[in-house]
């Protein structure tokens, strides 16, 4: 063990150096600047950012158009870019054809594009070994020189790319927050994308959600059926800072025509007065209606009131 010349050692010297605390009034006069948005509402600037849903309900889909978005400085559903930053898609299972044509159809389906080198991608499938395990710290290694100056992580999804000996392990997710946490300080927002449980939440140890800023749950509707494709209702189960209007749930549903696509939005409640109205139209009673859509048979009898009153 080295010694200074005040009989202290070095380590914890330096130890006391490193972890000084601030005083109150030292921490308000720092000129720290305040969090832009990556992309908004959803995606503060070092942001830590969780959307999850059920098998097959459009979860890579929407993280294609996250990134392509905030690559191209554009909006996706009700959310929009500020500005273009740099962007690293890291897709840790889908076949690579897949994955292109997902691209070319957000491609097709607007004429802002993004910069060379702001949208990179990493396909595992195109690599001979995969991308492996990010909890790993030499993956993460590997991973790192390909990080500079990006702003924007999208991991889709942790189940392949984070393997744990038990999902529900809080243990062994504490690798990847200390990650996690070391690229918020570098200023790198991560979008991660996560399959749900049998119960509807994200899949595995609720720690996950500890350190996020936002966790967005992908609901399929009522009605939903697998003829249609991506459509979910997005909610907002953990939103840091975001209150209002920001936060209200809405339906989207990707809309794909000549090979482009696009996504249509519309609030829950108009969602809901139209399934509401269909099912009357059918001749279905408001139990009926209510057992269906999932609703209080006072919420089916209030929406029919409106329908009424709308003539």
């Amino acid at each position: 063990m080295k010694w200074d010349d005040d009989l202290i050692p070095l380590e914890e010297e330096a130890g006391r150096l490193r972890l000084r605390p601030l005083d109150i009034y030292q921490l308000v006069a720092l000129e720290i600047p305040e969090r832009g948005m990556v992309l908004e509402p959803p995606v503060p600037e070092k942001g830590l950012v969780m959307i999850y849903g059920a098998r097959g309900t459009g979860k890579t889909q929407l993280a294609c158009g996250v990134s392509y978005a905030v690559a191209a400085g554009t909006k996706i559903l009700k959310w929009s870019a500020p500005k273009p930053r740099k962007v690293l898609h890291v897709d840790g299972e889908m076949a690579a054809a897949d994955l292109r044509q997902r691209f070319e159809q957000i491609m097709a389906g607007t004429a802002v594009r993004p910069d060379p080198g702001m949208l990179n991608i990493l396909a595992a499938d195109l690599l001979e070994l995969g991308i492996g395990n990010l909890t790993c710290p030499k993956i993460q290694a590997e991973l790192d020189p390909w990080l500079e100056d990006v702003e924007l992580l999208v991991l889709d999804n942790l189940s392949s790319l984070t393997a744990v000996i038990r999902d529900n392990d809080a243990e062994s997710w504490n690798p990847v927050q200390h990650w996690l946490l070391s690229l918020r300080r570098r200023g790198i927002s991560v979008v991660l994308i996560h399959h749900a449980g049998k119960n509807g939440e994200q899949r595995g140890t609720s720690r996950r959600e500890d350190v996020l800023d936002t966790s967005i749950s992908l609901r399929r509707p009522s009605d939903y059926t697998v003829l249609e494709g991506a459509r979910f209702e997005i909610h907002f189960e953990k939103a840091r800072a975001l209150h209002g209007e920001s936060v209200r749930p809405f339906e989207a549903k990707l809309e794909v025509r000549n090979g482009a696509a696009d996504w249509a939005v519309r609030d829950i409640e108009d969602a809901e007065l139209a399934r509401v109205k269909a099912f009357t139209e059918d001749g279905y009673s408001v139990r009926d209606i209510a057992d269906e859509m999932g609703l209080t048979k006072s919420k089916v009898q209030r929406i029919r009131d409106k329908i009424k009153e709308a003539g």
